[in-house]
């Protein structure tokens, strides 16, 4: 993973002074450091996964091709406005600011087995939000994927006081 960590690049002070903001255009624009991250996360996968879930925007990125990998559907958890049909929402608090998610209220069946993939897990906020709606569709969150883990803002461990205990990180920082 030399070369999927050595492609993120530090961007201090964004979006505001004191965040270290993980940038992973470099990694998207190398065709090889792409296809590492986006095999680690494959194999972190448990079997038999219906559906992956990834989160608005960067989450994208990783969840639609890691849910062709896995034979899977991919369903968008997106910022309010930004779906067509009717939607649930959750709103939740980042480390610089609060968000809210959408999801159609009908994107999942009750029971699917779900893998959450997204980018960067930093407190945990983003996640548990989607895992919330998730659970009011009737899913069953399977498994969590990340790219970087940013371990000192403590997202593993809050996802673990809400019952979130199946996660992975191709990286730490």
């Amino acid at each position: 993973m030399n070369l999927v960590s050595s492609l993120i690049a530090d961007v201090p002070d964004w979006p505001k002074p004191g965040v270290v903001f993980k940038d992973i255009t470099p990694l998207l624009a190398s065709p090889e450091g792409f296809r590492q991250a986006v095999d680690a996360i494959v194999a972190s996968a448990p079997e038999a996964i219906d559906v992956v879930v990834g989160m608005e925007a960067r989450g994208f990125i990783f969840a639609a091709p890691v849910a062709l990998a896995l034979g899977a559907g991919f369903v968008p958890v997106r910022k309010p406005g930004k779906l067509p049909r009717p939607v649930l929402s959750e709103s939740f608090d980042l480390e610089y600011g609060t968000a809210t998610l959408t999801m159609h209220a009908d994107a999942l069946v009750t029971g699917a087995r779900v893998l959450v993939v997204d980018d960067v897990l930093a407190t945990g906020g983003t996640v548990a939000a989607t895992a919330a709606l998730l659970k009011r569709l009737g899913a069953e969150l399977v498994h969590v994927s990340v790219l970087l883990e940013l371990t000192a803002l403590g997202g593993r461990e809050r996802l673990a006081d809400q019952g979130i205990s199946s996660c992975s990180a191709v990286l730490t920082s």
